[in-house]
């Protein structure tokens, strides 16, 4: 028989304690750091979308799964991973102003998100075309109507298509693995280089510090990295499983 302290325990009682002690804080003054004094032709961004707190269980935090409570819960929130920012948050970015006459904007988004996107596209400037990239994640997570297993990379326009054109047979899908939380496949910005070699390129809330892109962001490294295109590798393997 569980005594009464036992009966008390709640997961909420548990969860909410861990919650808080590992939601990512911005730590600057200010909501952003400056933006850079150049205007550039590409902007690849990923802003880090608010889902209003919303975390992620597994059966741990089940009374009938976990008696007591004693084996650890397992949480998972995009606020654990970096500090998320809301629409209007967002909004106050001013984009626009590192914005070429004539500038494509790729912002990736997930489908509860999508409406979002294009109110900050126009937001910053830009018009919403069309979806660039949609990737395949080889992996779902829970949805409330189908099985989330995708992403999406949307282009924006502002003004003409920037000039030199580069490649165009970058293909849409892109079928990669999932990695870490958020973490992008390097198919897509290594896709958006061969379209646009020549062209002045920013990555916006990079993580990474990529040859060839100026980037702005909190947790950029200092150390320049070549991109990984690995579009034969994923093409083998595919053959390979089809064996």
């Amino acid at each position: 028989m569980m005594n009464s302290n036992t009966e008390n325990i709640s997961g909420y009682s548990i969860y909410n304690i861990e919650a808080k002690k590992r939601t990512k804080i911005n730590p600057l003054e200010e909501l952003y750091p400056a933006l850079p004094d150049k205007k550039y032709d590409i902007i690849y961004a990923d802003p880090p979308w608010d889902y209003g707190g919303k975390m992620q269980y597994d059966k741990s935090c089940i009374k009938s799964e976990n008696i007591g409570f004693k084996k650890n819960i397992f949480i998972s929130s995009a606020t654990f991973k970096y500090p998320t920012l809301k629409l209007n948050q967002l909004k106050q970015l001013d984009v626009n102003s590192i914005a070429s006459d004539n500038c494509l904007l790729f912002m990736w988004t997930t489908g509860p998100q999508f409406a979002n996107s294009i109110e900050l596209g126009n937001t910053w400037g830009f018009e919403y075309k069309t979806v660039a990239f949609v990737w395949d994640k080889q992996v779902h997570n829970p949805g409330r109507y189908t099985l989330s297993e995708t992403e999406f990379c949307l282009v924006f326009k502002k003004g003409k298509i920037p000039s030199p054109r580069g490649a165009r047979n970058i293909r849409q899908l892109i079928s990669v693995p999932r990695g870490k939380h958020s973490e992008k496949p390097e198919l897509v910005i290594s896709g958006i280089t061969k379209m646009f070699p020549q062209q002045n390129k920013i990555e916006l809330f990079a993580r990474k510090n990529y040859n060839g892109w100026d980037n702005w962001g909190l947790e950029i490294p200092d150390n320049k990295v070549k991109i990984t295109d690995n579009s034969n590798e994923t093409s083998i393997q595919k053959v390979l499983e089809l064996v």
